[in-house]
């Protein structure tokens, strides 16, 4: 039997339906409709499904062979097509910030932040501090120095550290250090010139040269404030002429009733006693050992010609140590406002000193139960000092009230004689001040 077909195909029904209707078919029906089928080389043979559940089974493979696989489906956008991070040159810390969560907010690696800025895994930052993010670009003049003739200089602004000026140029601070014969304990000042090379100082001082041998010369008896270069300043001489003429170096401490050489004027030497010290030699009607005031005085002095945080940083910074050391910031943050009101600059006649109040025998205890030596002049190891006494003595003590009486009292003192009146009042101060912090 033979059949025509017509020009224009009819849709191709679905392949259940081809399935079902060519199983019907005689054998003969089927070879002539294979030699109807016009072959051309570009399509292929398709294979009829037997059966229908064959048919139901091959459509579902083509349906699945539709779908992308979620392995070949990118989990983040191209870089390409990602917004443009812009990062600041610095970022000003708010409260709650650390390093390492500033650093993966601008795309940064903590170690290159913390590098950066001279700071350490375990440096408490506190609001209101600038943390750098972009090193500062080289200076043009660096290229145009001849190599190993000239050592650049700098001129120390007020706020300046030795860190930050190494940082900012780009230089470690122990070769600032070295180029400049100073410890990291030197204080610097305003108007100072830091090198910033190992090369030879690109201009020699002529002061040796010009001064006379035996010039006239009178006494200036330091006053509370005063400043080598400010002293300098108001008696017309430059400083070099006075560090010369009382060998003292840049990096010297000077101290309230000490007596300088003023080269080139002549007058009456001011009386020492006619001086008002920084720091009394009694409180609460107990007179203290000289050597013990002299000493408070000399920190006193090198707290005020240093740079401090505020009394709102410095609290945050008690706060921030507290937390990082597991003891209850509004206790610590009590003990320094009752201490001395989170200043870092108050020294007491028993040279108790910055915002915790903590005497040098008492700081070698706290650098032994932290690990390291702390420096009580340094604002967040003062803290550190402070916290780690007041940890220690709630641990060893039989309550919190006898703890708090060990740090105003000595914990032995309490334990055998214990609580005296004013110590009970302290005690009452700084509970009460916990609650007002809390």
């Amino acid at each position: 039997m033979t059949t025509t077909r017509s020009t224009k195909q009819s849709p191709r029904p679905g392949l259940p339906l081809i399935a079902a209707t060519t199983a019907t078919l005689p054998a003969v029906m089927l070879s002539s409709l294979a030699v109807a089928q016009p072959a051309t080389a570009d399509v292929q043979p398709t294979t009829v499904p037997a059966t229908l559940a064959a048919a139901i089974e091959a459509q579902a493979a083509a349906v699945k062979a539709g779908i992308i696989p979620a392995a070949s489906v990118p989990a983040a956008l191209p870089s390409g097509l990602q917004p443009t991070r812009v990062t600041p040159t610095v970022h000003t810390v708010v409260r709650g910030d650390t390093v390492s969560g500033i650093a993966g907010r601008y795309g940064l690696s903590t170690t290159a932040v913390l590098k950066l800025n001279n700071l350490k895994s375990n440096s408490v930052i506190y609001p209101g501090q600038r943390i750098k993010l972009k090193a500062a670009a080289a200076p043009a003049a660096r290229a145009a120095a001849p190599a190993g003739t000239a050592a650049r200089t700098y001129t120390v602004r007020s706020g300046d550290t030795l860190g930050g000026i190494a940082g900012r140029h780009g230089v470690r601070l122990s070769q600032v250090l070295s180029w400049n014969g100073l410890k990291v304990s030197s204080i610097i000042y305003p108007g100072q010139k830091i090198r910033l090379g190992a090369g030879t100082a690109v201009a020699a001082a002529p002061a040796k040269a010009a001064a006379p041998a035996a010039a006239p010369s009178a006494s200036y008896v330091i006053k509370s404030g005063d400043t080598l270069s400010g002293i300098a300043s108001r008696h017309g001489v430059k400083l070099a002429t006075i560090l010369s003429a009382n060998r003292l170096k840049v990096t010297s401490v000077i101290y309230p009733g000490q007596k300088l050489a003023i080269p080139g004027k002549t007058g009456s030497v001011q009386p020492a006693s006619s001086v008002t010290p920084l720091v009394p030699s009694s409180f609460l009607g107990y007179t203290y050992p000289a050597a013990v005031v002299s000493s408070a005085n000399k920190n006193k002095a090198l707290l005020n010609a240093s740079p401090v945080p505020s009394l709102a940083q410095m609290q945050s910074i008690v706060a921030d140590t507290a937390r990082r050391m597991g003891v209850d910031p509004a206790l610590a943050q009590a003990f320094a406002y009752q201490e001395s009101g989170f200043n870092q600059r108050a020294v007491s006649p028993a040279n108790a000193i910055g915002t915790m109040q903590v005497i040098p025998s008492s700081g070698e205890w706290a650098s032994d139960l932290v690990g390291r030596k702390l420096n009580l002049l340094d604002p967040y190891d003062n803290a550190t000092a402070g916290v780690a006494i007041i940890r220690q003595l709630i641990r060893t003590s039989k309550s919190l009230d006898y703890a708090i009486a060990g740090y105003y009292q000595g914990q032995y003192s309490v334990n055998k004689h214990g609580m005296y009146t004013d110590t009970k009042h302290y005690v009452a101060a700084i509970k009460a001040h916990r609650r007002t912090f809390s």
